[in-house]
């Protein structure tokens, strides 16, 4: 396990921290009309390889939660947002949510191939048990959006694939089957909204939970850069990999020879450099912009 050395969250007067994550902090709302529900702050922590790395990308957390919300907006389905009227201290980058039971899955489709999809077709032409037709490269676009899910790892270990019987024997067929189906739906309404604006959605990671009257939700953030791979529409070329709106700036620095960071030493990365720091947060911006209409 990666020592991620998250830092200690902040105290929020009427809250009770209850956990952190590479980029989310998550209270527990005490007291006042939202009381037992709890507050999702989006910190400027960025992560890599199982790191979390230094300093953070300016604007980060609001980018994110502004995104989240912009997509909440334009799904049409059950979601966990209560309320956007937080405290002063994290106002812009956090949200009041209800308080669910999380499956412990992520649910992932792709509708296109590349990451560690890319190297399960590779070794077996399949992903996920899913078998996928002969010939295809980096960047293909599958004949249809598949499931893909993985397993929710401990906190600075991997996810790892699984094929949709383990799902199944996690949760049970009925809401195997729920969440597969609203996955591929939740996509396809993504992807065609993204593709409007000139912009592949490539993959993505959805969580969702069961409220109290027993409906599936769609919870944690939401389509985001960190949670999914955004390609420009008109540099699409597939046969090598996609220039993205995500942490690619970062990962591309981080195993080149200008940070003189060897992944498989086990220590941590160096601090990330002014300008990979911009650059990172200027396709976050741009990705916030191009998919919303709106300016930062």
């Amino acid at each position: 396990m990666a020592d991620l050395d998250i830092p200690d969250a902040p105290a929020i007067p009427g809250t009770t921290h209850v956990h952190s994550g590479k980029v989310r902090d998550l209270y527990r709302i005490d007291e006042g009309e939202h009381a037992g529900r709890l507050l999702m702050v989006a910190s400027d922590r960025v992560s890599a390889y199982d790191f979390v790395l230094s300093p953070g990308i300016p604007d980060k957390g609001e980018i994110l939660t502004r995104m989240s919300l912009w997509w909440f907006g334009q799904l049409g389905v059950p979601h966990h947002v209560v309320s956007t009227d937080v405290p002063d201290a994290v106002r812009g980058r956090a949200v009041i949510c209800e308080q669910l039971d999380m499956f412990p899955v992520e649910c992932v489709a792709r509708g296109y191939l590349t990451g560690s999809g890319l190297r399960e077709y590779a070794e077996s032409g399949s992903v996920c048990g899913i078998g996928l037709p002969p010939g295809l490269v980096d960047g293909s676009r599958l004949p249809e959006a598949i499931f893909t899910p993985a397993t929710k790892a401990e906190l600075g270990d991997h996810d790892e694939n699984v094929d949709f019987e383990a799902v199944v024997a996690t949760v049970g067929e009925a809401d195997a089957v729920a969440l597969r189906d609203l996955t591929l739906d939740i996509y396809s309404r993504a992807e065609a909204i993204a593709r409007e604006q000139g912009i592949i959605l490539a993959d993505t990671k959805f969580e969702f939970g069961r409220a109290p009257d027993a409906t599936i939700v769609l919870a944690d953030e939401v389509l985001t850069p960190d949670s999914s791979r955004f390609w420009p529409g008109d540099q699409w070329e597939p046969g090598h990999a996609q220039p993205s709106y995500d942490k690619d700036v970062i990962r591309n620095w981080l195993t080149s020879p200008a940070s003189g960071w060897d992944r498989t030493s086990g220590e941590a990365p160096p601090p990330l450099p002014a300008e990979v720091v911009e650059r990172t947060r200027a396709r976050y911006v741009e990705a916030y912009e191009r998919l919303t209409g709106e300016r930062f």
